[in-house]
């Protein structure tokens, strides 16, 4: 029986060499991987993904990725093994020398060739070009698009819906954010302090009991279930309900309207307080992301901040820190085509909104929540 072969180039790239085998207009029964011996980690990432998909793997070694003549050589060789059996380039991975060496000697045996576009998610056909492009089915996940990216081990904590009283709560609060915005970091100050085994908060400064909008906002949160007053203190009925107030709300805010987006704007998945633990030298790295999700096999990441950003000069600032943060996660996480947001309570300094463009983070903040929805809406469709 003639076996169907993808070889794909293996670079720091994953998505365009996952998506195909996802889509059954394109799916192979077998994948050999063209390796260097810096990409093993990443082939093997890669492995983890084809083979519960009932695909056959195998490698293809190479020594050197830039060397164009061995690598020349080393397809050769694989196109003389492999002579009786449908066999096609998946061209978009590599570095340049061995996606040109691929391309010319699979073009020299006449044999099939693709490459993905990486935009718009779309398999266009190099050789022979008769054969009509189409648009990849997006089928990947967000754990296995991290895993491919690099992770060890991903940890969706929540995928669930968002119950009725936290939306209502959360509409309420950004439907007021100039009112509450002060009494929101005294309460986050105090959520945050809590004793984390019995979950009961310092005590209330007594001047506490002249602010009424402190008072105001402790009921609204009393009432949505996440606390109650005890002895002049808080309690939290468990770890979930001190996260969420001490700024986990703006989390579920964004979530919520992720799902409320997911069919209109063909979101294909998305979770909230995700882990990613990443290996960085002999020791394992984690990392959070409040919100992430996948639109046409791209990664977007949101990042949402209720604290005041502290620091007025270049040496401390908070702002800047959690820019530089996101656009190294983005990076990490989701190669070149992801994207990320910043979702803040508090107002942007102007330099945090100058390096924000410069980064191209996009962000949401204070007053601007309330149009929060359209804000993602729009990102998506540019």
């Amino acid at each position: 029986m003639q076996n169907n072969i993808h070889l794909v180039l293996i670079s720091a790239q994953a998505v365009p060499n996952i998506t195909p085998i996802l889509d059954e207009r394109s799916k192979p029964n077998q994948v050999i991987m063209l390796v260097s011996p810096d990409m093993q980690n990443r082939a093997e990432q890669l492995e983890s993904i084809y083979k519960p998909r009932g695909i056959k793997v195998g490698y293809w070694p190479i020594q050197d990725a830039w060397d164009i003549e061995h690598i020349r050589n080393r397809v050769m060789e694989l196109l003389i093994k492999y002579e009786d059996d449908a066999i096609t380039l998946n061209a978009t991975g590599g570095t340049k020398p061995m996606s040109i060496a691929a391309y010319e000697v699979f073009r020299s045996f006449e044999k099939s060739i693709f490459y993905i576009h990486p935009e718009q998610d779309r398999l266009i056909w190099m050789y022979p070009q008769d054969k009509p492009a189409f648009d990849l089915v997006d089928r990947i996940k967000l754990k296995e698009y991290l895993i491919a990216y690099g992770a060890t081990h991903v940890n969706e904590v929540h995928k669930g819906g968002v119950s009725q009283a936290l939306r209502h709560l959360s509409g309420e609060l950004i439907e007021r954010i100039t009112h509450y915005s002060d009494a929101l970091s005294t309460l986050n100050y105090f959520a945050a302090m809590a004793d984390k085994n019995r979950l009961l908060s310092p005590e209330l400064d007594g001047d506490l009991n002249r602010n009424y909008i402190f008072w105001d906002l402790v009921e609204r949160f009393q009432q949505a279930g996440l606390l109650q007053q005890e002895d002049n203190r808080l309690r939290f009925n468990n770890e979930e309900d001190r996260f969420m107030v001490n700024g986990g709300w703006l989390e579920m805010h964004a979530y919520a309207i992720c799902l409320n987006l997911k069919k209109q704007l063909g979101i294909q998945d998305v979770a909230r307080s995700i882990e990613v633990k990443r290996q960085q030298g002999k020791s394992e790295v984690l990392n959070e992301i409040d919100v992430g999700f996948l639109q046409n096999n791209r990664l977007f990441l949101l990042e949402c901040k209720t604290k005041v950003y502290s620091g007025h000069n270049r040496k401390h600032d908070e702002g800047a820190e959690v820019l530089y943060k996101l656009d190294s996660l983005r990076d990490l996480l989701g190669g070149l085509q992801a994207q990320a947001m910043l979702v803040s309570v508090k107002k942007l300094k102007k330099h945090n909104l100058s390096r924000a463009k410069e980064l191209q983070i996009q962000y949401c903040a204070h007053e601007d929540l309330k149009f929060l929805e359209q804000k993602i809406a729009d990102w998506l469709q540019k």
